[in-house]
């Protein structure tokens, strides 16, 4: 497994190897040894999620589910595309309010890990682009929340989204307060 550092801490690009042939190929998405070999301890998984959306220029997000409820998120594309994004949330991080994004794709097989205290949102590149995650803790609708997500000055690549009503409505990141708070190693 290739493993990958961003400019914000904790937040990895994940490629596993795929072993092809005429057939196809075999990808191992996640295997904790490997990992840990490689001096990764991420926290254990206990839901996974798997979406899709239709068109093109779907955008999902902000999101994030506050404490005691805080997600980190394992996330990849299993069909089609889209541009995922982290945004560091954590107060008192050297990377507070900045954003990494990286195409996911089901050709690139590409991951991305988006740790507790992180926002997270994508685009979707090609229609009817499935997105399957894995989570460090269970879904909390009293834990739920959203920000905004053209108010980071993230690179989105579409300027009219396709928005849930959730989304539509968040408040901008400037507006709004932040529950995380960095824990730095």
């Amino acid at each position: 497994m290739q493993i990958e550092t961003t400019r914000l801490p904790g937040v990895l690009v994940l490629t596993p190897a795929r072993f092809g042939d005429a057939r196809g190929f075999f990808s191992e998405s996640w295997n904790r040894r490997t990992l840990e070999k490689a001096g990764l301890d991420l926290p254990e998984f206990v839901q996974d999620n798997h979406s899709i959306s239709h068109k093109t220029g779907t955008l999902r997000g902000l999101h994030y589910q506050s404490p005691p409820h805080a997600q980190g998120k394992l996330v990849r594309c299993g069909r089609g595309s889209l541009f995922d994004v982290a945004v560091d949330a954590r107060l008192g991080s050297p990377t507070y309010g900045q954003w990494f994004g990286t195409e996911l794709s089901f050709e690139n097989g590409r991951q991305l890990w988006v740790p507790a205290g992180c926002l997270h949102g994508f685009v979707t590149r090609e229609p009817d682009t499935e997105v399957v995650y894995k989570c460090t803790d269970f879904f909390d609708a009293g834990s739920d929340g959203a920000v905004r997500w053209d108010s980071l000055g993230i690179e989105w690549g579409v300027d009219e989204p396709v928005l849930s009503d959730k989304d539509s409505r968040a408040p901008a990141f400037a507006d709004w307060t932040s529950p995380f708070r960095w824990e730095s190693a």
